[in-house]
């Protein structure tokens, strides 16, 4: 099971990625870099709560989840 410290981290450093390759892409598509950081910035703020929630959802649905202790990846 994960913490919500080590989902929140995830989450984050995801959240880094995408939102460098979300102003990349409206920077070429508008060529205006005041636009590329508005939708930079609403684009970590609804998206980093997204994929938190999303996060733990998923924690508590047991599909594919493996109970034996001695299973090991």
């Amino acid at each position: 099971m994960e913490t919500r410290q080590r989902s929140l981290v995830k989450a984050l450093t995801w959240r880094i990625v995408a939102t460098i390759l979300t102003g990349l892409i409206a920077l070429v598509i508008t060529r205006k870099t005041d636009v590329m950081m508005w939708i930079m910035l609403f684009d970590v703020i609804l998206k980093l709560i997204a994929y938190y929630c999303h996060e733990r959802v998923w924690l508590i649905i047991p599909y594919g989840k493996v109970r034996d202790p001695e299973y090991h990846i």
